[in-house]
Parts: structure tokens; sequence; C-alpha cells
């Protein structure tokens, strides 16, 4: 897999996480409008690689039903039963890309990309420090250059290593 980079146009996504529908909804309803690389889902959950990958393998877990609360919209059973699903999807990302960390957080806000995830992101090994944690995650100097056989093809290996 490539490590080039391509640009990526901000203000376009953030007009389309604003104004448009909730990408997530979308994914798990089927829409053809917002294909992505599912890996896994099951009745509560759905996991998929990021559209707009920093790093290879970088991938999204979220409920199925729209929540918007991290913790006030599930109940404690609904929460750690997502938490699993976290735990196994980051086991199988660190075994299929090699990674010196693996972040794992939950971002987005009632503005725009509203439904509840969580973003694993394995961070490459050698990485200088002042390129890690959240400068790691940055996009607006480009996200990678995957072919969609790459992404296909990293779905699949992280999906057999479930």
């Amino acid at each position: 897999m490539t490590s080039k980079t391509k640009p990526f146009d901000m203000d376009a996504y953030v007009t389309r996480i604003t104004t448009g529908p909730c990408f997530i909804c979308q994914i798990v309803a089927g829409n053809p409008a917002y294909p992505h690389h599912i890996i896994y889902q099951d009745e509560q959950a759905i996991v998929f690689l990021n559209a707009y990958p920093p790093l290879i393998g970088y991938t999204l877990v979220a409920p199925r039903q729209h929540r918007e609360q991290v913790t006030g919209d599930f109940t404690q059973a609904e929460y750690l039963q997502l938490q699993a699903v976290i735990y196994r999807v980051a086991e199988a990302v660190r075994r299929v890309v090699p990674a010196e960390r693996v972040y794992i957080l939950s971002l987005g806000s009632q503005q725009g990309n509203s439904h509840v995830h969580w973003h694993i992101a394995p961070l490459p090994p050698g990485v200088p420090f002042h390129r890690q944690q959240l400068a790691a995650l940055q996009v607006e100097d480009g996200i990678l250059d995957l072919s969609e056989a790459d992404m296909s093809a990293l779905a699949a290996q992280i999906r057999a290593a479930l």
C-alpha cells in the first residue's frame, strides 16, 4: 500500500457534514451515495474504514442506531457491549497494521457528525513525537492516497483478523 498523500478539501467536508444527512445512518441504510468499506456489522454496531484516512488502518466503530451522546444515550450494558466491539476491532487492526500505539477516541459534534462513533487510529512505528497524537490525525495536509483495491484488501485483512 502507498504512503503517498492527496489533498483533502476541508471546506467541502465541513459543508457536507454540517448540511447533509447523517453519514453513518446513510451507511447503515446501505445508501450507495455513501460508499464505505464495511469491516463488520451486527445488530448493534457497524465498523468501517475511514474514507479520509491520515493513517493506514484508520477505522470507525458506531452504533447502528443514531445516538448522539457518548455515554448518555446508552445504558451501561449497551455501552459496554460497544466497547467490547471497539476492543476486538482495535486488536484486529493492531494485528494487521504495524502500530506503535493504537489511538481510540470519540470525536464529533452536535453541529456535524453527531452520530456517536469511535475512531481507531493505528500510529505507525517511528513517527516523530511532534507528529504523534492529535497531529497524526490531522487531514489538512492531505489524506492517504489509497486505491479502492487497497481499501478493499485492508478491510478484508482486518475482517479476517476479527
